[in-house]
Order: C-alpha cells, then structure tokens, then sequence
C-alpha cells in the first residue's frame, strides 16, 4: 500500500539527516535502508531542492544525484539555527494549534505536535501571547483528509457520502483508500465497493465520511503516474467536439485535447476524448454563449435541456 502524505513527510525529513551524515551516498543503499524503491527515492530527491529555510536560492537544499550516487553540496550553508520573526512565530502558533483540533489525527502525531507548540510558544515569548488571541477553523475538507488519513494509516475501510456532479446526485458507498494526492484539489485514490473498481474522490466533494471497523484489503494496483495530471485520456475513449468563442478559448489549455482548430470569429474547436462524455454538460454550462457541444448530438441535446431547465428556474 502507498505510503500516506504524513508518512512520506516524515521518511523525507529522515532523508535529509541521513544524507547529511553520508556524503556520496548510493542510491540503492539509501533506497534499501528506508524500505522504498529507487524511483520512490529519486521522486523524493526532486522535491528536496525546493525545500529550505527560505525561498531565496541560497537557502534551498542543493541535492542533487548522478543515477547513483547522492551529493549534498551546502549542508553547512542550510544548517545555521532558524530564527523566526515575531510574525512567522505567530503564524506557526496559531497553525499548529489548529492542526491538533483536527479530528481523525492519529494521537501520537497529537501530542508530538502539542509538544512540539509548547516548544516553540517558549522561544516566542510575547509573539506567543499575541497568537492566544487568534484561531483558525479548518472548512469540512481539512477533517476529511485527517480522516481519510488514518484510515490509510490504519487501514480500515470507509463509509463515504459523495457527491457526484455529472449524475448531480449523492451517493453512500463504502471505500479502501489507497493513497491521497493533490493535482490542484486534494484527492483520494480508493477501491470503491458499490463500483467494484478503482475510483478517484475529490475531497471537497465528500459530504458525509466514518471510518469503519473492518479491514480496508484494495487489491495489489498498480499506481497510475499522475505526473502528466489527473485526467489522462485514452484513444479508446468517446470523441466530443466542443466549438468556443473567443471568450471560452481556456478550455483548450485546461482540458487535454486531440486538437484544437482556429475559427473565423477567433474562437476554437477542439476535439478531446474522455470516459465520461456526460462529465463534460458542466462544461458546457459554465461556457454559456462562450461555446457549445456539437458532437457527439446527444450529449448536445442533453447541455441545451439542463441549461434550459436552469433558465426556466431563474425564471421561476
């Protein structure tokens, strides 16, 4: 199972103290001594640079690997102790305090944090009473992804209302997470057992979530690369022709397409392919007068009935 956003936080701050005590490491002995693969190890190596006690050059850890061997060049330029300012101080405060209200933490991570915030009010002195007076309350998403992390964690199964835009219903399903991931929302990656397949849930999509007491068992997957993003369509898929004015002319870089074609009054027609052609009668309805679905017909007629039925409401 993929490790979780918690866990990978914590191998890749191991990472840099081990690092730093072997200078010229290989990478197979660092991938065998944290337990990963050696691609999991070089997708950790590439996010390590922009990591570090600011955002100036300088500051950033300067990691770099020939394939098999890993040099730090500045451990010493990064390892000077941080200094916050009262602000920073303030920030952090009144962060980690509202870290530790999220429901579904694991209790050990709890307490490290509380410890932690005791710490660090200390060394702020009167920044720390300042950050008393402040709190943060995190929106449903955030004490989803606390749930959905410990289930991972702790893999158990989940009980999950969710809301479906294309079919515009609710629906309760229960789920084996397999991982999260962001791609611009925060998402989770699960076996979905109403489906009997492999399901991707937006979290700020999930209205109603309960970890349940049985074993989450997903079958052996193997985990899709996102790194060309969320929606990866295939040749196979369903072609939709979406004609736009010059007004609509984002999709073409939102959307992945086959291609897009220039029309006279500067707008476009773009060809795209996806699996679920009725997850696009949104689209059509945020376009407006900016654009249409022309192909396939039917799923034309359907975006003209729903913004029909939207008007008649307004009207209403």
């Amino acid at each position: 199972m993929a490790a979780n956003a918690i866990d990978q936080t914590r191998r890749m701050l191991s990472l840099v103290t081990y690092l730093r005590e072997r200078p010229g490491a290989h990478v197979a002995d660092v991938a065998r001594a944290f337990g990963i693969t050696e691609d999991e190890l070089i997708s950790d190596l590439d996010v390590l640079p922009m990591c570090g006690t600011s955002f100036r050059g300088g500051d950033l850890l300067d990691i770099d690997t020939d394939g098999d061997r890993i040099w730090w060049h500045n451990p010493d330029d990064v390892a000077a102790p941080l200094r916050l300012a009262a602000d920073e101080a303030t920030a952090l405060l009144v962060a980690a305090r509202a870290v530790a209200t999220l429901p579904g933490l694991r209790e050990s991570d709890r307490e490290a944090l509380l410890r932690a915030t005791a710490k660090l009010e200390a060394a702020a002195g009167e920044a720390a009473g300042a950050s008393s007076r402040l709190s943060v309350t995190f929106e449903s998403e955030g004490g989803v992804f606390a749930e959905v992390d410990r289930a991972i964690s702790e893999r158990r199964r989940l009980w999950v209302r969710y809301y479906s835009p294309a079919r515009d219903e609710l629906t309760e399903r229960e789920v084996d997470p397999i991982r999260l991931f962001a791609v611009g929302h925060t998402y989770m990656e699960a076996w979905c057992r109403l489906s009997e397949a492999r399901r991707t849930f937006r979290l700020d999509r999930v209205a109603e979530i309960r970890i349940l007491d049985e074993h989450a068992a997903p079958p052996e997957l193997e985990l899709r690369d996102l790194s060309a993003g969320l929606v990866q369509p295939s040749a196979d898929d369903p072609e939709v022709v979406v004609e736009v004015g010059p007004g609509g002319r984002w999709v073409a870089e939102y959307y992945p397409h086959d291609r897009a074609e220039e029309l006279p009054d500067g707008g476009l027609r773009i060809t795209l392919r996806t699996p679920d052609p009725a997850s696009l009668r949104r689209l059509a309805l945020r376009l407006g007068s900016d654009g249409r679905i022309v192909v396939p017909q039917e799923l034309a007629d359907n975006a003209r009935t729903a913004a029909a039925a939207a008007l008649a409401a307004y009207d209403g």
